[in-house]
């Protein structure tokens, strides 16, 4: 199955602006998301050893969570369909007809959907609430809402292994699993600055803390190894899915000048923080600078829909 899932190169495209060359910066994007052609971006790796992990197991499904836009539920249906896997996912709040295209990709690849009311939903990570799955749908591989486990973690430690030469790498922050796995990777040679999508992410330093020491196991490695990392929480445009005039403007403006999509959640988000921090001198002069492009692009559709707006006119 390995062999199927491309855990390595992803191409790294220099983006030429006057913005960069006024502060003497060198900017580039890492394009995870064309690492592969169905799976893409940070759903990758954090699927892979997951989904090697249920083979050795000898599961034949995977269960899991997110709500109704939700880009890992996605992958997950779709990875199910292409390796052979059945696929159950637990959906936050009521179905609602028709459904929209998240969700419909998920039905497409045989994802069987069943809904809870928000508040059954929160005790999704209880042993009372696994057990009741457990007894409904029989055995079954479960991933953790957003994929965010040690072998998500495992797998995040590959984006960047092979680009060690930048001073900054700038990622978008949802569960923190990616951020932690290329801050282990990074071994301090870069400053990580982790890009918070929701409002009041002041937590997700300690989150991310816990999740690098579940791999490390070490407090005094996982301390050094966390010293270059640094949360920004400036640019939540609201909080999660939230977007702005000014969001939609910037994407807009920087597909037509690089065509590289950006999603609204947590890309995009990114990308516009990076440009403000460049223009409040954040970053010294001769900085190299990558941007962790971590997929999303299916999510476009649903930010469509959701918002009666066209983000992109192609």
């Amino acid at each position: 199955m390995k062999q199927l899932l491309p855990m390595g190169y992803s191409p790294i495209e220099k983006i030429q602006e006057d913005l960069f060359d006024e502060h003497k910066l060198h900017v580039s994007v890492l394009r995870e998301d064309k690492n592969h052609p169905l799976i893409q971006g940070n759903k990758l790796r954090k699927l892979t050893y997951n989904l090697l992990n249920a083979k050795k197991k000898g599961n034949k499904t995977l269960l899991t969570f997110g709500g109704a836009y939700s880009n890992h539920i996605a992958a997950v249906a779709t990875a199910g369909k292409k390796f052979g896997f059945q696929t159950i996912g637990i959906i936050r709040g009521e179905e609602t007809l028709p459904l929209n295209p998240t969700l419909s990709l998920c039905k497409q690849n045989g994802m069987e959907l069943h809904y809870e009311d928000r508040t059954t939903y929160r005790l999704k990570n209880t042993q009372d609430y696994k057990e009741y799955l457990r007894n409904k749908f029989g055995s079954f591989y479960l991933i953790p809402e957003g994929g965010t486990n040690y072998y998500a973690i495992n797998g995040c430690m590959e984006i960047i292994e092979r680009y060690d030469e930048y001073d900054y790498i700038c990622c978008p922050i949802g569960t923190g699993g990616t951020v932690a796995g290329i801050t282990i990777s990074n071994q301090g040679k870069s400053k990580i600055l982790g890009f918070s999508s929701l409002k009041g992410g002041e937590f997700l330093t300690q989150e991310i803390r816990s999740q690098i020491h579940s791999v490390l196991n070490d407090k005094e490695l996982t301390d050094a190894v966390l010293h270059s990392f640094e949360l920004v929480t400036d640019f939540h445009f609201g909080g999660y899915a939230k977007i702005t005039e000014d969001l939609l403007n910037f994407v807009r403006k920087f597909y037509s000048s690089h065509q590289i999509k950006w999603d609204l959640l947590y890309n995009g988000k990114m990308a516009y923080g990076v440009y403000e921090m460049i223009k409040q001198g954040f970053f010294p002069e001769h900085s190299r600078i990558l941007l962790v492009h971590t997929g999303g692009i299916q999510g476009i559709a649903g930010i469509e829909e959701r918002n009666n707006i066209r983000i992109y006119e192609d």
